[in-house]
């Protein structure tokens, strides 16, 4: 069905995506550990999934998206008891929140989203298969450990030699182990503790068994697709590969996924460097809209740098598409048809289809987009009976990225929120200059036209009148 490659972390190269089951993709990723609010790393993961997911879509193949949360771990227990809030109060608290942040950003919600505690059988149950196969064992303070030296390709996927890693502050050390490398999957419950009965006592699953059990639960003992972000790679994701395939003696996912790390700055977003922020405080000061074309603009493998001037970036090439747009009778069937199974205006889904077909290429799909809005533009004034075709085909195309669906004269006249002339008082100046040209008073005309413009108002004059745009100065 489809000659779409995509780059397979862990072999390293890109790679045919050829489905287990014919024309439908199933597909995992890491959601969030719900102990507080998502930030800017949530969601460049949140984003390029969403993407993945549309164009996946839009190519007709049938797609499962599971995207798992977190609700049972350190963090979340250190996290309501210094809140004085029961576990349940907090994560659903930050669910809530979750499911807020990414509908702002038009990042649609997966098919399933399992619960790390709505499956504590199922965890029970593969770290139960583990020990019977001589993969894990208990130890005398109620933890249940995985031995990792008994999996012989461990480090594949991160590309590490077992017998060159250190104990360190990413392998938890600790004297009931048999091995500094081996990890847990079952921790025993302190006294007071939120804890679940098992085979070892009471206590609760360690994170990285959690996804092994949900994604198998809901997609089966291989899938297709498994993502995440770049710090999942060692030790969680490496950890699910032994944990599963040890379990059920199959291979575990055939194409794996990481989407790039975002830089703050040029630096690493971190809590100690004052850098670090939650996407409800970048949605307090940006369009919902720019933060998305952020985060689309760069390939979904690349780091992004998100500073001032990256923004305002961003919402200049959105100016630029919607301006485009702006004022034209679009053909609705076929701005709002979902797949690109139908040849568009122009030729244009061609070239946007070998470049996502080229492992979700989107700063390539963009260019696409910007060649399709030059001509949309010339179109306008030398065949206006082409524009609301080719005006269809840019919004259709930029759907399958989540980007251009809202009312383009709604989008520029956002951007003048922080202008010292209100609406009423740029209105009295379009007026003063309707009277200045009814008086032949060019100069005057003129220059009311080229003070506005130097704020970023853009008039726009027609048959109808003049009306007026905002687009983000330049410099």
């Amino acid at each position: 069905m489809s000659a779409m490659q995509i780059y397979n972390t862990l072999t390293r190269r890109k790679e045919p995506l050829t489905p287990l089951e014919p024309g439908k993709v199933r597909m995992y990723v890491c959601g969030m550990t719900v102990y507080d609010y998502c930030h800017l790393g949530h969601a460049r993961v949140m984003v390029a999934f969403d993407v993945i997911t549309r164009y996946l879509r839009a190519r007709g193949f049938e797609v499962t998206y599971v995207r798992n949360v977190t609700d049972i771990d350190d963090k979340i227990l250190k996290r309501a008891d210094e809140n004085g809030e029961t576990i349940a109060a907090l994560t659903e608290r930050m669910i809530a929140a979750m499911h807020e942040d990414e509908a702002r950003l038009s990042v649609l919600p997966p098919d399933s989203e399992p619960r790390a505690t709505g499956h504590i059988g199922e965890i029970i149950a593969m770290i139960e298969t583990l020990i019977d196969k001589g993969f894990a064992y208990a130890a005398d303070n109620g933890d249940v450990y995985y031995r990792v030296r008994r999996f012989s390709t461990y480090g594949a996927l991160s590309n590490r030699d077992p017998d060159e890693m250190r104990s360190g502050a990413r392998i938890e050390v600790d004297e009931h182990k048999e091995d500094p490398l081996d990890f847990v999957l079952w921790k025993a419950a302190k006294p007071a503790e939120t804890s679940w009965s098992s085979p070892w006592g009471e206590g609760r699953p360690g994170w990285h068994i959690e996804c092994s059990a949900m994604s198998t639960c809901c997609l089966g003992e291989t899938f297709d697709i498994h993502g995440g972000g770049p710090d999942l790679m060692f030790p969680h994701h490496e950890n699910e590969i032994a944990q599963s395939e040890a379990a059920t003696g199959q291979r575990y996912v055939n194409t794996w996924m990481h989407a790039g790390a975002v830089r703050v700055n040029q630096e690493k977003m971190s809590k100690s460097l004052g850098n670090f922020f939650t996407i409800r405080d970048v949605l307090e000061h940006h369009d919902p809209e720019v933060v998305r074309y952020l985060l689309v603009a760069s390939h979904y493998r690349s780091p992004i740098n998100y500073a001032p001037e990256s923004l305002a970036d961003a919402r200049k090439s959105l100016e630029r598409f919607y301006n485009a747009l702006e004022g034209l009778a679009l053909d609705s069937t076929a701005a709002e048809a979902t797949t690109l199974d139908q040849p568009g205006e122009g030729g244009y889904d061609a070239r946007f289809i070998a470049a996502m077909d080229d492992d979700f290429n989107t700063p390539e799909a963009l260019s696409v987009l910007f060649d399709l809005a030059r001509e949309l533009n010339r179109a306008r004034k030398d065949a206006p009976d082409r524009a609301p075709a080719l005006a269809a085909e840019l919004k259709r195309l930029g759907r399958v990225l989540g980007l251009l669906q809202q009312d383009p004269a709604s989008f520029l006249k956002a951007g003048a929120a922080d202008l010292p002339l209100s609406e009423d008082e740029i209105q009295a100046q379009i007026e003063a200059r309707a009277a200045a040209k009814k008086a032949k008073d060019f100069a005057r005309a003129d220059g009311i036209r080229d003070e506005l413009a130097a704020l970023g108002i853009i008039l726009k004059d027609s048959r109808e009148g003049t009306t007026w745009v905002f687009e983000t100065p330049t410099g």
